[in-house]
This record gives C-alpha cells, sequence and structure tokens, in this order.
C-alpha cells in the first residue's frame, strides 16, 4: 500500500520518526502537536546501535552522527567512594558489532534534524493542535482536537507520548507514578567536569543513582540524578528544584556526585515524576488505528532503549504498511513484530532499576550483567527483522 492519508497524533522523537518513514514509502502525513512550537522537553538522548540502524534505514544516519558524540566507553561506579565496578565499550566496537554506532545527542539538536526531514518529505506539520480524542468508523479513524474539530485520515498513529489521548480508546486509565523521580540539568565542561565528559557513565547506590554523558562536541555535560519517592503528586516535566534538594537526597555520596551537584544551576534545574505504563495486549484498533512509543509501552528509564523502541516501532510500521494490501493486514503484522519485544523491554527496565539501585552496590561487578547489551537489544534492526 501506498498513498494512504496518515495522521500521526504527537511530534516527538517517536512521531516525526514515524512521519518520515511513512512518508518516505509513499504516503501523506500530517503531524499534530500539542505544543505551540516543535520541540523536545529535556536535555540529552541516548541513542544505541538499534536505534541508529533505524535511522541509517532512514537515510538520517550521517546527519545525526554530525551533531552526536560517539564514546568510547561507559563507567559504573561505586556510590562510596567512586570507584569503577565495570567498564563498558561503547567505541569502535559498536559499529563494528552492530553495524551502526552508539551515541549521545541533544534532545532539541535530533528533533530538528526529524523535523526538518518531514518537512523536506512534504509531511504537514501543525502545532497548538492537542489530540483529545481519537476512534474509527468503517474506512476511516478520526482524532478530535481540543478546539472541537474533528481530522479523518485513512489511519491514525498515536504517537502522543505517556499521557496520550489516543491510548484513551485503549484503557480508561492513567499512566501509573512508578516511585522513581528524576533531576535534570545540564553544566559546561569545565576542568572539573572535563574527566566525567571524558568518561561517561553511571554511580549506583541504594534507591539512588547518577547518570551523565557529554552533549555538542563534548562542550556540556548532561546530568540526571535518579531517586525513589514515594507519594508524589506533583505533574509536569520541568518542575523547579535546587541544588539542596539534592544534597539532601544524596548525602554521603562520594565526591564526584557533590562535585557534579555543586556545578548545576538553579534557573535550569528540573525534576518530574517518572510515570509508565502497563503493557497492552494489542495495539490494533479496527484496522484503522495504533500505537507507537511512549504511548504504547512508556518504559522506566532504566535501560536506555524509551527512544530506541519509538524509533523501531516507526520504521517497522512503514514497512508493514508498505507489504501488506490491506490496512487491517498491516497493522496486524505491526504489532506481531514489535508488541513482545516492547512488553519485555519495558519488563526490563524495570527490573534494571532494582539492578542500578540495589542496596548491595559492593557485589554489581561480580554478579552476570543483564543489561541492554547483554540481553541482545542492541543487535535488533528494524529495517531487517520479519514483518
Amino acid at each position: 500500500m501506498r498513498d494512504l492519508d496518515i495522521i500521526v497524533a504527537g511530534g516527538g522523537i517517536g512521531g516525526l520518526t514515524a512521519a518520515i518513514a511513512l512518508l518516505r514509502a509513499g504516503n501523506k502525513v500530517r503531524v499534530f502537536e500539542a505544543a505551540r512550537d516543535f520541540g523536545e522537553v529535556g536535555a540529552g538522548v541516548t541513542l544505541a546501535p538499534n536505534a541508529m540502524l533505524g535511522f541509517q534505514a532512514l537515510g538520517l544516519g550521517e546527519k545525526i552522527e554530525a551533531q552526536a558524540i560517539s564514546p568510547t566507553r561507559q563507567v559504573v561506579r561505586h556510590w562510596q567512594d567512586g570507584r569503577v565496578l565495570k567498564a563498558l565499550d561503547r567505541g569502535d566496537g559498536m559499529r563494528e558489532k552492530y553495524g551502526a554506532p552508539y551515541l549521545y545527542i541533544h534532545r532539541a539538536d535530533l528533533h530538528a534534524i526529524l523535523l526538518d526531514a518531514v518537512r523536506e518529505l512534504g509531511g504537514e506539520t501543525l502545532t497548538s493542535a492537542r489530540v483529545e480524542g481519537a476512534g474509527f468508523d468503517g474506512d476511516q479513524a478520526w482524532i478530535e482536537l481540543a478546539d472541537g474539530t474533528r481530522q479523518t485520515a485513512d489511519l491514525v498513529v498515536g504517537a502522543d507520548g505517556v499521557r496520550s489521548a489516543v491510548r484513551g480508546i485503549y484503557e480508561p486509565i492513567s499512566a501509573h507514578f512508578t516511585g522513581h523521580i528524576a533531576f535534570r540539568g545540564i553544566v559546561p565542561v569545565d576542568e572539573v567536569m572535563k574527566d566525567f565528559a571524558e568518561n561517561p557513565g553511571n554511580i549506583i547506590g541504594p534507591d539512588r543513582l547518577v547518570v551523565w554523558y557529554p552533549l555538542r562536541g563534548g562542550t556540556q555535560l548532561n546530568l540526571v540524578f535518579f531517586a525513589r519517592e514515594e507519594g508524589w503528586t506533583e505533574d509536569g516535566w520541568t518542575i523547579p528544584a535546587t541544588r539542596d534538594e539534592l544534597r539532601r537526597i544524596f548525602d554521603g555520596w562520594c565526591e564526584p556526585v557533590r562535585q557534579m551537584i555543586d556545578r548545576l544551576d538553579e534557573e535550569r534545574l528540573f525534576k518530574w515524576a517518572i510515570n509508565a505504563r502497563t503493557a497492552l495486549s494489542g495495539w490494533n484498533k479496527g484496522g484503522r488505528i495504533t500505537l507507537l512509543g511512549d504511548a504504547a509501552h512508556a518504559m522506566t528509564p532504566f535501560m536506555g532503549q524509551g527512544a530506541s523502541s519509538a524509533i523501531e516501532d516507526a520504521v517497522v510500521l512503514a514497512r508493514a504498511i508498505s507489504d501488506s494490501e490491506t490496512l487491517p493486514r498491516a497493522l496486524e503484522r505491526y504489532e506481531a513484530a514489535r508488541l513482545e519485544r516492547a512488553t519485555f523491554i519495558q519488563q526490563e527496565s524495570n527490573d534494571n532499576a532494582n539492578r542500578l539501585q540495589s542496596k548491595d552496590a559492593d557485589s554489581f561487578d561480580k554478579k552476570e550483567l543483564r543489561n541492554e547489551e547483554t540481553l541482545g537489544l542492541f543487535a535488533y534492526d528494524s529495517a531487517t527483522v520479519p514483518v
């Protein structure tokens, strides 16, 4: 199939990647984004080899690599003294083994590349267009916008994130709080931060985790601090936070953590609740509506596979449509190819939080490593996997 009229609800990484894949396959695509301007809230994002295999298939590999950083390794350190428990290869071995690199990139830079590609391919992008409902009737699907208007198409793809309105037709349940909160900040790389930029990784400890990696040519360092917290009630991605909050939460942690906290600019320090979704039994509604990315399988970030999974979804969905004679059959094939893997990654992300935030950090380097690479996630190629 081609020449379909397709609506993508949501203009984040997954939605724009889907738009690109569907446009390249010869379809007409309209992207509806709730925000006033297209852009990604947040700072850095990890693109594992499985994500980059998808982008390479869409012809975006070189552009993304030009804006990204390819680290040599990642280190896992102990919360009390900062000693290295394990070092993970993330350099040239990634490309040699999987056919694609492991990268860090600023979300805004990646988003700009994707948005340019959508527009160059003739896709229509609309902002201040919040989707508040969706449905289907016979051979048409529709979305309802906040202004009360209704838009129809052959297919609606719900890529509208963890709070997805499209997902509302699958289950009337909101995303749930996972018990984790995150603090995010970006600091300039000075002499003190230089070693962290050159040796990205994380510091693990009881109920806490610190993650850092470089961005924008190594001039900036992305910092994320995770903690378990009960009874969280605040909502939003950009709730102001303070250094003193982090000092209290990470009291007793090693000097590197204190150094990172001291460098944070409180005007650009934010916190948010980590919400997720339980796995659905299916994503196909009437052969006219489907889901991808966080709308389908919002997961905790402890496997670093959220964005990668959305990119995989996008490539496989476009392939399933191109290779099928009817939309219902295409959506069945898409779901069959993606549901089991996405559900597995959701569960492993939850489990990895327990491994990284264990009270027994001393034994981390003594146990068999179970992470995104050892589980075989990097080897998945959305451009060639059977659909």
